[in-house]
């Protein structure tokens, strides 16, 4: 059975990207405690429309965990304060009656605020545009063993293509830095059988377009803290490598 809390909220709020923001308070009452987080903001924006107020801006879609489009800052925390859980997957049975809650958009100078707690995550679209396509000819679907993948590649593969995308690495680091999600990016591609033709133009197109939009990684770690996937720091340690193999390649291929 659930109960219900009742709760402070602190929204930003911000009208368009030129205009000035500032965080507004909101109760929030009556708020089942098996509800999400989302559901908790439409709850309270049912209640503005009720009163003639315009309801508050946030991201959503699936609201599974999959899509990356809900992320905001819940207390400071890109997603809030439970590991490797995105917005809409965030419940409410994990704060108090009476608690206040800091509700924020993204905070990164490569996102700006569309309207209340919505960014412009459009940069990170242009990392993935930069890295092309692959040439390899699938064809129609093969037998299962066509094409052999060590276990540990496969998985590897796999675990970078749990991304999301949600952008929480980026807002997370005090560099605003954009490794975490480039590097899951990368890799997924770059060690699987089919990714081989183009991994080296892919890395250094990828990185150096990452470069234009965000900051630079100094090991903090907070990217991956606040990665709803968990997707390990590992691979911006394989991003490093094939980056710095990839000037050699493709430095090479221009002179000849």
């Amino acid at each position: 059975m659930s109960t219900e809390l009742n709760l402070t909220l602190q929204v930003w709020r911000q009208a368009a990207p030129d205009a000035p923001g500032s965080f507004v308070t909101y109760e929030a009452k009556n708020i089942p405690d098996d509800s999400s987080f989302l559901e908790m903001l439409d709850i309270v924006n049912e209640g503005l429309i009720d009163n003639d107020v315009e309801p508050i801006e946030f991201p959503h879609d699936c609201r599974e965990g999959i899509c990356g489009t809900c992320g905001v800052m819940i207390n400071g925390r890109a997603h809030g304060q439970e590991r490797a859980t995105a917005t809409c997957q965030l419940h409410m049975r994990k704060f108090s009656d009476g608690d206040t809650i800091a509700i924020e958009p993204w905070r990164a100078a490569a996102f700006p605020v569309i309207k209340d707690l919505i960014v412009d995550r459009s940069p990170m679209d242009k990392i993935i545009q930069a890295g092309g396509y692959i040439t390899a000819p699938t064809g129609t679907g093969g037998d299962a063993n066509d094409t052999l993948i060590p276990k540990e590649v496969a998985e590897s593969a796999m675990d970078a293509a749990a991304c999301i995308g949600c952008g929480a690495c980026i807002a997370a680091c005090p560099n605003s830095a954009g490794q975490l999600f480039t590097s899951a990016k990368l890799w997924h591609l770059n060690s699987l059988p089919q990714g081989q033709p183009e991994r080296f133009t892919r890395t250094e197109s990828m990185v150096d377009t990452m470069e234009q939009f965000f900051g630079a990684c100094t090991n903090h770690g907070e990217c991956a803290e606040a990665c709803p996937k968990e997707i390990s720091l590992d691979f911006i340690a394989y991003m490093n490598g094939d980056y710095i193999k990839a000037k050699i390649k493709n430095r090479s291929r221009s002179s000849q």
